[in-house]
């Protein structure tokens, strides 16, 4: 199956809605896994308690680690990863709402460049 042209790299694009019942609760957790970091350097530590504090989105992506997601997946390596989390008005009876809505409107905007 694999061939001198197929890459050993796959790119993983997830996407996940959460509905936030304790905003509180999350801040807690993140705040507790920063102060838990001894390797965090303490401008970066302040930094990131504001920013925790401020959003609990942010809160939520201190606490979402994609590493966890394939640690235990046999023949893996993570290589890289990014994630950012935003809060997004969420209706899952709207027709208008759809997991792939931004992958389509790049796919349209793809195919009239």
């Amino acid at each position: 199956m694999s061939t001198p042209e197929t890459s050993r790299f796959v790119r993983l694009r997830v996407e996940i809605v959460l509905e936030i019942d304790d905003a509180d609760a999350v801040t807690r957790a993140a705040l507790d896994r920063i102060s838990d970091d001894a390797d965090m350097p303490a401008d970066e530590r302040t930094h990131a308690e504001g920013a925790v504090t401020e959003d609990t989105a942010e809160a939520l992506a201190y606490l979402v680690d994609p590493f966890d997601l394939v640690s235990e997946v046999p023949g893996v390596e993570l290589a890289q990863a990014s994630w950012s989390s935003e809060p997004v008005d969420y209706d899952p009876d709207s027709p208008d709402w759809g997991v792939d809505e931004d992958d389509a409107d790049e796919d349209e905007e793809g195919a009239r460049g």
